[in-house]
């Protein structure tokens, strides 16, 4: 409420969205309120879809060089790679991370590794992680998922030492979009537009791939279907 009176049109973000959840729950004795991204317990209940990845892996006989996925509190990264980051520290498998991200919230490629709340309010513990800062304004996005200032603690600590990369694309998300009509023709089915950025990056790399002459298997994680996004792909793609 406090920054709507100070801004009516402020955009809002993943932040505040957070706050708001927080001060909802704080006033009902029969709530709790648990976040959905950034806390590393969060990341580890998501690995269930790493831990089936790495078995898909197994079953065809195959391994990852690339594994590619969008990154905004790091939940959805998070759950994909911790489980192969997890063979990589063993000395058990050679693979690279990169995360995917918008120049809307960079927090990998900009952000300062230090402790901050995790929401607007300060509600949330303090996190050591790569952060742009809790009061930071975010332009909009059509991939909102991606707006959040900070990447969680352990997905942070990995960047620190050098395991995981990161690239982002620009604010206008074009070539975004222009990526996921590419999967739409090759796969027949609409990707969210979060995920569109991991197939972006995804693409370029398996292009500098070809150009390098080296033959890798790229993983990419389709974090989830865009059928409610349909107005963001007519916008992007044909107006």
């Amino acid at each position: 409420r406090r920054i709507l009176r100070k801004n009516p049109d402020h955009p809002g973000s993943l932040g505040i969205a957070i706050s708001e959840g927080l001060e909802y729950a704080s006033k009902l004795d029969s709530a709790v309120y648990c976040l959905g991204s950034v806390l590393n317990h969060v990341l580890i209940h998501q690995t269930i879809v790493g831990l089936e990845t790495m078995k898909q892996f197994e079953l065809a006989d195959d391994k990852p060089d690339l594994i590619v996925a969008c990154l905004g509190g790091g939940s959805n990264f998070g759950g994909m790679t911790l489980p192969f980051i997890g063979r990589v520290l063993k000395g058990k498998l050679e693979c690279e991370f990169l995360a995917a991200q918008s120049w809307a919230a960079p927090n990998l490629i900009k952000g300062e590794y230090r402790y901050d709340f995790g929401d607007v309010a300060e509600y949330t513990p303090l996190l050591k992680m790569y952060t742009l800062g809790h009061k930071v304004e975010m332009p909009p996005i059509k991939a909102d998922g991606l707006r959040y200032h900070g990447a969680a603690p352990v997905i942070s600590l990995l960047r620190h030492h050098g395991y995981i990369k990161a690239i982002a694309y620009p604010i206008d998300e074009k070539i975004v979009f222009e990526a996921a009509r590419l999967f739409i023709e090759a796969e027949g089915w609409i990707p969210a537009p979060e995920s569109s950025y991991a197939i972006r990056a995804a693409i370029d790399k398996a292009l500098e791939y070809e150009r390098k002459k080296e033959e890798k298997v790229i993983c990419i994680n389709i974090s989830g279907h865009g059928f409610l996004d349909i107005p963001a792909y007519r916008e992007k793609l044909f107006e």
